[in-house]
């Protein structure tokens, strides 16, 4: 593991510190993408990449982040209370600080309120006429969502066992998987239709949902999160067991890929490698008794990086304070070294004019 010594990152608000095993930045460089990593509870968005043989870091401010989605030119960030859209702005990156290092740059450019839905994860799918399309997994009312700038939300499928919309958190709804550019699967914590009804025996009534069909898929998880379609297969982290498992949509059977130290929630897929998120666990209502429980003291907050042909652990990111729970994993494909920019906790403004903005 490094010391963090090695480590080029731009201004936190709160000192944040990293280990790694020795080969995370050769392992990045190599399949040549960069990562998001989102946690609510330090209401940060951090950009993981690379310079050289060191890892880069940039963080965001966005209160309680949660699910992310990267898009060809956009970047979606459900936060508290309403979702932030970044728009690429890649040619000012090599500007940034350290001025050099970054290939790729997010920037706020708007976002819509939705109040409190719990949103969680969210992804960009695409319309008929080829559009980006923002799907929302809006848990607190157990459905998936769109955006639009009227309505709080508006409502586009839930489990057929859902009787009703209500702010109730029922099911809690949790993890979207995409498919040819619509949702495919979702993660329920368990097929309850009353207020709260999944905390009753949430280790044992995790379930995967089709979505055409509403269908079971698979259940018996405990707590499960992040479904994701890769490579014609099914994957799902079954976190209070910390297990990354591959699904058989036919037959329900899942089998193991491998086993990870901490509780896993956040998952990308990249080739043969799989980004998992990993957080330690509190003693509260919603991780109180989870099979992981036992072993908090062992437990590490941050991404495992899994080969998915052998189930090996190939490298490791660890937060070694300041972070305790990570939510959500992006990959950010053909890229070295991503940046946010400026933000209002560092006063390092960033502004973007047309290319005419003089007046004639």
């Amino acid at each position: 593991m490094s010391d963090g010594s090695d480590v080029t990152a731009t201004p936190a608000p709160t000192e944040v510190r990293f280990q790694h095993s020795a080969d995370l930045p050769r392992l990045l460089a190599d399949a040549g993408c960069a990562l998001l990593v989102s946690t609510y509870q330090a209401g940060q968005v951090v950009g993981v990449g690379t310079a050289g043989e060191s890892l880069t870091f940039s963080f965001r401010r966005f209160d309680r982040a949660m699910g992310m989605a990267v898009g060809v030119d956009r970047l979606a960030v459900a936060g508290k209370d309403q979702v932030w859209i970044l728009r690429d702005h890649s040619d000012l990156a090599p500007a940034m600080a350290p001025t050099g290092t970054h290939d790729r740059c997010w920037l706020p450019r708007s976002s819509l309120v939705t109040g409190n839905i719990s949103a969680h994860e969210v992804a960009w799918g695409r319309t008929s006429a080829g559009d980006p399309d923002l799907w929302v997994v809006n848990t607190r009312f157990s459905c998936l969502v769109g955006l639009d700038d009227r309505h709080s939300f508006v409502p586009r499928w839930r489990p057929s066992f859902i009787s009703r919309l209500a702010p109730e958190d029922r099911c809690h709804l949790n993890g979207l998987a995409m498919r040819d550019g619509g949702p495919a699967f979702v993660t329920v914590m368990a097929l309850a239709d009353e207020a709260g009804g999944w905390r009753a025996d949430r280790n044992q009534t995790g379930t995967v949902l089709d979505v055409a069909s509403g269908e079971v898929v698979t259940t018996g998880l405990a707590m499960p999160h992040s479904p994701r379609w890769h490579r014609g297969q099914l994957y799902v982290l079954n976190s209070g067991m910390g297990r990354l498992e591959r699904v058989d949509p036919a037959s329900g059977q899942r089998d193991v890929v491998a086993l990870l130290p901490g509780y896993a929630r956040g998952l990308a897929m990249y080739g043969d490698l799989a980004f998992v998120g990993l957080s330690r666990i509190r003693e509260t209502t919603t991780f109180g008794g989870t099979p992981l429980a036992p072993y908090h003291d062992q437990l590490r907050c941050g991404v495992g990086v899994v080969e998915l042909s052998t189930g090996r652990t190939v490298g490791t990111l660890e937060f070694a304070n300041g972070v305790e729970e990570i939510f959500d994993v992006q990959v950010v494909a053909g890229t070295r070294s991503p940046t946010f920019g400026g933000s209002a906790d560092d006063g390092d403004d960033v502004w973007v004019l047309p290319a005419q903005a003089e007046p004639a």
